[in-house]
This record gives C-alpha cells, sequence and structure tokens, in this order.
C-alpha cells in the first residue's frame, strides 16, 4: 500500500477542499447576497391621465389620499385624487407670487400635504410654500444668483435643487457656506448650518470643492438626518437631531464598482455668470429614507441600496414596470409604498 495515504494534505490541496467546502455550504448565501431584488409595479397613475403630463420629476402622496404631480416641464404642479379618476392644476405656471417658473424641486409634507416648491425667476433661487389646495402660505429668496453644479439630463441637483421639507423646516445643500446642510424656517430665516465638508483632494480649485460636496439632505423619520454626497466617490454621513455627527459610510457594491473605479480626475469647464465653473456629473441620482429610518440610494447605475439604520447594506433593489427603471425621485407614502417617477409607478418594498 501506498504511503501516500498516510501523508497530510498539502497546504493547495487543504484550501481547495475548503474552497470546495464553501461553494457547497454557502453558496446560496453568496448567490443571494449578489442578486439584485427585482421589485414589480403594483400601481401607477392610469395611461389617461399620465398622458396630461410632460416630464414629471415629483410624484407624492399625502396622508388624505390624494395625489401631488410636479410636472417641471409644464411648470404645474397637479393634484390626483385617491382613486386616480382625475387630475387638477393646482400651482400654474408664472414668476409672480403664488405662480412657478423654471422649477426644479418639490416636496410634500405627507401628514398634512402642505407642499413646496423651488423655482427660479429671473435666475434668482426662490423657495414658496403653499398649502394643499394651492394658495400661497410663504415664500422667500435665497441671496445670489442660481448656480448649477451637478446636473443630471437637465436638471440641477445641487443648491435649491436639493429641497428636503420637514413640515415646519427646509433643508439644502449649500456647501458655498462651509456647512453641508442648512435649515431654512417657512419664512427664508436660516436656522442652523451643519455637517463638514469633506476632503477632495481638489481643496485649491475651490468651485471644484464644492461641487464635490454637494449632495442629498434626507429625513431620517426615527429623527435626525442623512447626508448623500451625489458627486464623486459614493459616501453618505448620519447625523442626529442636533446635527451631531454619528457615522460616515463608503459605499460600496459589485453593481457600480466599475462605474466608480472609472469616476473622472479632471472635469471640464463651463461659462456662468459667476465665472468658469466645473461641470461635474451625478453618481447618486436620488435618495430618501422610508419610515423604519432605511436610507434608500438610487446611483446613475440602475441599482438601489437599502441601508439600515447602522449604515450596513441589507439590500440592492432594481425597479421593474415597462423595463428596469432608474428613478429620479423616491418617496414613501404614509402606508409604506414607494413611489418613483419618471413613469409615477407605486412598489410594495
Amino acid at each position: 500500500m501506498s504511503s501516500r495515504l498516510f501523508e497530510k494534505p498539502r497546504a493547495t490541496e487543504r484550501l481547495a477542499a475548503a474552497a470546495l467546502c464553501a461553494c457547497v455550504f454557502l453558496s446560496p448565501i453568496v448567490l443571494y447576497a449578489l442578486r439584485a431584488d427585482v421589485l414589480d409595479s403594483v400601481d401607477a397613475i392610469p395611461a389617461h391621465l399620465a398622458g396630461r403630463f410632460r416630464d414629471v420629476t415629483g410624484f407624492e402622496r399625502a396622508a388624505s389620499g390624494q395625489y401631488f404631480i410636479f410636472d417641471r416641464r409644464s411648470q404645474i404642479v397637479f393634484g390626483v385624487d385617491d382613486g386616480q379618476a382625475s387630475a387638477w392644476e393646482i400651482v400654474h405656471i408664472g414668476s409672480e407670487p403664488g405662480r412657478i417658473i423654471n422649477p426644479v424641486a418639490f416636496a410634500i409634507d405627507r401628514r398634512t400635504g402642505v407642499f413646496v416648491v423651488a423655482d427660479s425667476p429671473e435666475n434668482r433661487e426662490r423657495i414658496q410654500v403653499f398649502s394643499p389646495a394651492g394658495f400661497r402660505i410663504n415664500g422667500f429668496f435665497l441671496p445670489g444668483r442660481t448656480r448649477a453644479r451637478v446636473v443630471l439630463d437637465g436638471l440641477a441637483l445641487n443648491g435649491i435643487g436639493s429641497l428636503q421639507f420637514t413640515g415646519d423646516s427646509i433643508l439644502l445643500s449649500q456647501p458655498d457656506t462651509g456647512f453641508l446642510i442648512t435649515e431654512y424656517s417657512l419664512a427664508g430665516t436660516p436656522i442652523r448650518s451643519f455637517g463638514e465638508l469633506r476632503p477632495t483632494g481638489h481643496e485649491d480649485d475651490p468651485p471644484l470643492h464644492v461641487a464635490l460636496n454637494g449632495g442629498l439632505p434626507v429625513i431620517d423619520p426615527q429623527g435626525g438626518f442623512f447626508f448623500v454626497f451625489q458627486s464623486g466617490e459614493p459616501v453618505f454621513r448620519r447625523y442626529d437631531p442636533y446635527g451631531k455627527l454619528l457615522f460616515e459610510r463608503r459605499v460600496q457594491g459589485r453593481e457600480i464598482d466599475e462605474f466608480v473605479a472609472h469616476l473622472p480626475t479632471k472635469w471640464p469647464r463651463r461659462r456662468a455668470d459667476s465665472g468658469e465653473l466645473p461641470l461635474v456629473t451625478p453618481t447618486v441620482r436620488t435618495a430618501t429614507a422610508d419610515a423604519g429610518g432605511r436610507l434608500w440610494i438610487s446611483f446613475v447605475e440602475p441599482f438601489t441600496y437599502v441601508f439600515d439604520s447602522d449604515g450596513d447594506k441589507i439590500r440592492t433593489v432594481q425597479f421593474r414596470a415597462a423595463g428596469i427603471r432608474s428613478p429620479n425621485h423616491l418617496f414613501f407614502d404614509t402606508a409604506g409604498r414607494l413611489l418613483i417617477t419618471p413613469g409615477m409607478f407605486v412598489f410594495q418594498p
């Protein structure tokens, strides 16, 4: 009998055996982790109403059941009844107070249906607050002129484009101020600013440094805020209700790794009223948080990552409605359903 039968397995053989065991016993877990959950839409605004809208970039629903549709191209905010039988205009196009012109962002208080719209009459950044019926409650201009630093599909994502609404105050990403998040009262009075800018390696180029610090303030229904950087390396932070940093997480995943690996290190410039500005494209399209405090981040690539309150990634999602959708707006209603645009589709996550 050969003495090799009694020899200890070689190191390479032991490694191979261990790998085989891992494949046999762990492959279902590994495969599940690598597979995105594909969610199919469970509802949508019907075609006879949807044909009335031109470029919907906001689709939200109040606790009353009424839908609110922000049509950026028509420059109108529409209402749709709970049964989706009819649509009507709530706020109309116009530069005067109580109307909107060149709008870029929209958000509602899901409890009351009060909503805010950010627009730019004569290239000046303005925010207005409206009742559910469209009556103007308040409004104010921000100092300075509109400066679009991060742009996707012709839509400015920074500045007033980052608008978030708590129902009592308004949050904006304004890294020009030296802070990530600025909170305003409904009358336009700055309440506070918080969040240190992240290092970018471009501190010697202030416009680029500021652009790479632009992002989305996200209200955590469990208390506090998230901040999702929209361009450059994908990163998010979580803050407590007082603006204290709790943690920062770098976002990684096989679905976006190649895209992130090829992010530019130089950006072209474009002419603006305030001089030349870098033309920065986003990594992240949009983000929101659900009632459980889980953060949903949708990327330029057609994937959405979900993170728990500790910042750990727990899910990878794709949205399917007549094909895979890349959301530019996410909103959870009071029933826990997720509304997305483009397309005005509803999903049950």
